[in-house]
């Protein structure tokens, strides 16, 4: 089922007689975490409003994320929660769409400094599982209305209502953009040395660390975004701000730099690899000793370490249940992204946010026929 309008929309799901299986443009199969019929929003697509010097964007939730990209990139702007692709990690064919990226709220390596998704998120129109049409929000910044509940359709996973329209904020486009590399660092010495450079003044728009690089040895990069002569000046800055963690190398190419982050922004280091990938939501300063306890797998540190992407692989011992048990311990969040998801991909809920949750769904879709079985109101983000 691909309806062409949201008024076909509306009648499928006030017509079905069973569950539905929510999809946008299949880069991210959600498989066995539910079940049912179909309905795909591929077919509700374009750009409604685009209005650069106000800074908003409207578009049909199955609008492909590269026409925005692309419509954006035109008159010098972009979608500053950098969205990731998927399709590298996971194997698959499919066409990234903007209601996707919004049902998921995928939110990239700038999220640190710029925010997720459903920051940028302005306005929404939906379908609920009773088949009504809902909007909430607004179209243009000055406008904004029922914020609370867009932010709420970022990371429901269509368990709420299927997407037919969002509004989002853009910003401009940096002018230039170089990133700091420091070579050695252990995964606590790099860690300190990221959480260092983000509390700074210098503006940091990205700060990861690989256990190892695409040259093999551990690397810790920091990115910085802006006019040229500003980036120039940070990176010295931080240079000196940093001294004590060793040599510190600029390089100033933007293009270099933004496929090192696009690399980074697409979890290029696990990509072709066998094993279950996960991510990991933790206190940055507690990452590395949580990596520690998961000895086996392969880990990179985003968001200054604030998120850990994790590669555990086949024998190397890291079930879901030790991944799980030793993020918890520290009051962090672990999500299976690939592998096999039968037994449910996202971290298990407190009981109070988990009575929340099921209240939230069975408001919006009583009849429980929207991705059911996928437990996902937050838990993902």
């Amino acid at each position: 089922m691909t309806p062409k309008t949201e008024a076909d929309l509306a009648e499928i799901i006030r017509g079905a007689e069973g569950p539905l299986r929510i999809e946008g443009g299949g880069t991210r199969p959600i498989g066995a975490m539910s079940n049912g019929a179909r309905l795909s929003t591929a077919g509700l697509s374009g750009i409604t409003l685009y209005e650069p010097g106000a800074l908003t964007l409207v578009a049909q939730a199955g609008t492909p994320l590269a026409d925005i990209e692309a419509a954006l990139d035109a008159e010098g702007q972009r979608l500053a929660f950098e969205p990731m692709d998927h399709r590298g990690l996971l194997d698959t064919q499919g066409t990234p769409t903007i209601g996707g990226v919004v049902a998921a709220n995928v939110s990239g390596p700038r999220r640190i400094q710029a925010g997720a998704c459903r920051d940028f998120l302005l306005g929404v129109r939906f379908v609920d599982g009773r088949g009504q049409i809902v909007k909430n929000g607004g179209r243009v910044m000055k406008n904004v209305t029922g914020y609370d509940l867009v932010k709420l359709m970022a990371g429901s996973y269509g368990t709420l209502g299927v997407l037919t329209e969002v509004a989002l904020k853009v910003l401009p486009r940096p002018r230039s953009m170089g990133m700091l590399r420091i070579e050695g660092l252990s995964d606590a010495v790099a860690v300190t040395a990221l959480c260092r450079a983000l509390a700074s003044p210098y503006e940091v728009t990205g700060a990861v660390h690989l256990q190892a690089s695409p040259e093999g040895g551990p690397l810790t990069m920091i990115r910085l975004e802006g006019f040229e002569n500003s980036v120039a000046y940070r990176a010295e800055a931080l240079t000196r701000l940093l001294a004590e963690f060793g040599t510190c190398s600029f390089e100033a190419d933007p293009e270099k730099t933004a496929a090192a982050w696009a690399h980074i922004r697409d979890v290029g280091p696990f990509q072709g690899r066998a094993g279950d990938v996960w991510r990991l939501s933790v206190k940055p300063t507690d990452a590395p000793g949580i990596v520690a306890d998961l000895s086996g797998g392969e880990a990179f540190y985003d968001w200054g370490g604030g998120l850990i992407w994790l590669l555990a692989a086949q024998g190397s011992g890291l079930s879901a249940a030790k991944i799980r048990s030793a993020v918890a311990a520290r009051g962090g969040h672990a999500t299976l992204i690939r592998g096999d998801r039968s037994q449910g991909a996202f971290h298990p809920l407190p009981g109070p946010v988990a009575a929340l949750q099921a209240g939230l769904r069975q408001k919006f879709d009583p009849r429980q026929i929207l991705n059911p079985g996928l437990m996902a109101t937050g838990a993902a983000v």
